[in-house]
């Protein structure tokens, strides 16, 4: 510890720590360097780490607060990118073989913008081959484990970056949402992991700039840190004409808990039966439910209407999966896991038609949840539908005694929520009887990402009461 900030501080206090010049940033990051030397042989979260780099980036920072320049809001902060996203120099594989030595020549926009904030780059974090499936392995890297339980998965796709976060290898990190792929291993590693509305953190490059399925998002230990960081990576680009027009300087201030007397909350295990859920994870979410009401809010059992939800996730993700990898696939046949070839091939044969009517049953699912979300100020079901399972199973064989025919079907619980476009949180609440981190998910209305951080904020504070 070094003038009472450590890796566990959060990340609001080192970078408070950092711009009063109690702490520099090289020192800042031999605390976190030692961190990964500790932890990261076991837990594979970060990898191609660069130490010589990071000190060089570390040596920069503290020249230039030195000099009188003015501190970014993640001044010094050191910063593991996820391996999904494009850093310019740095070695970027996606998870897969067919990239294990890609470097590329430029940044994307969220790495764009973690970097002018003052961030340190040390490395990566892993994820599974081209951020498929919610567990984290590759033939690049391996396999990532739970910081709570290293014979437990992480979840993914971020999983690297939440193991990484929970552990404090960084104190900060960033993230991609499809299919749950934020929230699944923020609920895993029991740290907090934010699905924005769409358009609030825009993408660029890319080769669809109008599809709305994946988004990047920001992991942290606490509600108040992940604020920190979407004030960084949020806001409109000109590059990106979907981007919402708020500015991420809206996220910057601290988070006020929102009241919980009078907050209309709607509470599911399952959604109406919309997914087989463990005992252990609908007992967080029962808890959950008794504690808001105990706090005052209005809690009530109902649920949205998500019928077609299902149809309208796996026909947009086949067809996306088919357009960006169909050709390297094709090229590569041996080069791709089983089940991420059979999910790019389930996109081959889709028409027109089948993506249209995807399209339409979004739109109308949209406006089912925002007259949802018209009488309800939030809506709190599982993030998961399991707790960690064990890290050498691709995914669970079964949940709750009913079969999971594939590697999507326990990810209903996150992935019904991403085709209504909402904002969407994974907040810490429960363990199970064995100790295993549990967090509950929390949907607001799109647009309303600060309400939800409020409420999200107001949770965390009941979690700890």
């Amino acid at each position: 510890m070094t003038a009472g900030v450590s890796v566990d501080s959060t990340a609001r206090a080192q970078a408070a720590a950092l711009r009063a010049k109690e702490i520099s940033a090289r020192e800042l990051l031999d605390l976190h360097l030692d961190r990964i030397a500790e932890r990261n042989p076991q837990l594979n979260a970060i990898v191609s780490l660069d130490t010589d780099r990071a000190r060089a980036g570390a040596a920069a920072a503290d020249e230039a607060l030195a000099a009188g320049t003015e501190p970014g809001p993640l001044h010094g902060l050191p910063f593991a990118f996820k391996d999904t996203h494009d850093v310019a120099g740095w070695r970027t594989t996606y998870g897969s073989p067919l990239l294990a030595e890609h470097v590329p020549d430029t940044d994307e926009l969220v790495v764009e913008r973690i970097r002018a904030a003052g961030a340190v780059p040390i490395g990566k974090t892993n994820v599974p081959e081209f951020a498929a499936g919610s567990h984290t392995f590759n033939r690049v890297f391996g396999t990532t484990v739970n910081p709570h339980d290293p014979s437990r998965s992480a979840g993914g796709s971020s999983g690297g970056a939440a193991c990484a976060v929970a552990a404090g290898m960084v104190p900060l990190a960033d993230g991609s949402d499809m299919g749950g792929s934020l929230r699944n291993p923020a609920s895993f590693c029991g740290v907090v992991g934010l699905r924005p509305s769409w358009g609030r953190v825009p993408e660029w490059p890319s080769p669809n700039m109008w599809e709305a399925l994946c988004t990047a998002g920001p992991i942290a230990r606490t509600v108040g840190d992940l604020a920190l960081l979407l004030s960084v990576i949020a806001g409109p680009d000109p590059r990106a004409p979907h981007a919402l027009g708020d500015p991420g300087s809206a996220f910057a201030p601290p988070v006020e808990p929102a009241p919980l007397a009078g907050l209309r909350v709607a509470v599911s295990t399952d959604l109406g039966g919309a997914f087989a859920v463990e005992e252990p994870v609908a007992a967080v979410v029962e808890a959950a439910g008794i504690a808001l009401a105990g706090a005052g809010a209005r809690v009530t059992a109902d649920v949205p209407d998500l019928d077609g939800a299902d149809e309208c996730f796996r026909t947009l993700r086949a067809w996306l999966f088919q357009a960006k990898l169909g050709e390297l696939l094709a090229a590569h046949p041996d080069e791709f896991k089983p089940s991420l070839a059979a999910n790019i091939r389930a996109g081959a044969p889709l028409t027109g038609a089948d993506v249209a009517l995807a399209y339409q049953r979004r739109t109308a699912l949209a406006q089912r949840m925002r007259e949802f979300l018209a009488d309800h100020d939030v809506l709190v079901l599982p993030v998961s539908q399991v707790p960690p399972f064990p890290a050498g199973q691709e995914f669970p064989a079964t949940v709750a005694g009913r079969p999971m025919e594939s590697y999507l079907d326990w990810m209903r619980s996150a992935y019904l929520i991403t085709v209504t476009g909402c904002p969407a949180i994974s907040v810490p609440f429960g363990r199970t009887p064995d100790g295993l981190p549990v967090g509950i998910q929390l949907v607001a209305r799109h647009g309303a990402d600060r309400f939800l951080l409020e409420v999200a904020a107001a949770v965390e504070a009941l979690r700890g009461a």
